[in-house]
């Protein structure tokens, strides 16, 4: 497929193997690709901000899930080497793709940043909220990558709350406009992929993410060639976060859920 030239695509992220199988996909499509690397969050920031929302117990739960969880990341690599090859995906850094580093995508540097390159979208995928007034200084449109169907599954761990929930049809991805709130903007486009029985928590949303690369792109095309056709998110909707670690072990040991 030949590259698209001209309008610049800027893709904010803090980086990691799912972010950059979209990266890759978008600047295999598009000439003008370039990506903005924010700081990660420092994990006692994240402690706090949870425990604010949810109490102390249930932050130190979730948190616990992350930690215990990473060292399973060893053990599934080879699904995550299968996932990526039968997606014909790549998640290999390019490194002839502009990268700027950035503290935040909140930050006045970031917003100059932007502004002086002129995207014509902003493509968001694993990094920070946008603030209110961050999104109100954006020269284009934003669109972000989520992990999950929307609105059922918005926050975090779209795919594995919804096996949780048996509903394993909306198993999959949203592709929709930014607004000031947690995944509610209008749709644009939605995937949806069966889970092996051999994926996990590690491998949930690159699944998610490579076998969303065609509706990610597709929604790039009509935002350069002005066509957006967003769509309310009508549904029940709820957002979820990490599963605290007896939740995580519970379904993991009694459904097999992992």
């Amino acid at each position: 497929m030949e590259t698209v030239p001209d309008k610049t695509i800027a893709i904010v992220t803090a980086g990691g193997r799912n972010p950059q199988v979209l990266i890759n996909a978008l600047n295999a499509r598009f000439a003008n690709v370039t990506v903005l690397i924010e700081q990660p969050e420092s994990k006692a920031l994240f402690l706090k901000r949870r425990a604010r929302k949810l109490g102390w117990v249930t932050a130190a739960g979730q948190f616990a899930t992350m930690v215990v969880s990473k060292f399973g990341k060893r053990f599934t690599e080879q699904r995550a080497e299968d996932i990526v090859r039968d997606f014909g995906a790549s998640d290999a850094v390019d490194p002839t793709v502009p990268v700027a580093e950035i503290e935040s995508i909140n930050s006045t540097a970031a917003i100059d940043h932007i502004r002086r390159i002129g995207p014509a979208v902003v493509f968001l995928v694993s990094c920070r909220m946008l603030s209110a007034s961050t999104l109100a200084a954006m020269p284009c449109p934003v669109i972000n990558f989520h992990a999950g169907i929307n609105p059922q599954y918005r926050g975090l761990m779209g795919g594995y709350w919804a096996l949780v929930e048996n509903d394993e049809e909306n198993f999959g991805a949203t592709v929709h406009l930014v607004d000031t709130g947690v995944d509610t903007g209008d749709i644009l486009y939605q995937s949806r992929v069966k889970p092996s029985k051999s994926d996990t928590l590690h491998t949930y949303p690159l699944l998610q993410t490579a076998a969303s690369t065609d509706i990610v792109i597709r929604a790039i095309e009509d935002a350069l060639s002005g066509t957006l056709k967003p769509l309310p998110a009508n549904g029940t909707s709820r957002q979820w976060y990490h599963p605290p670690v007896w939740t995580w072990l519970w379904n993991g040991f009694t459904r097999g859920i992992w």
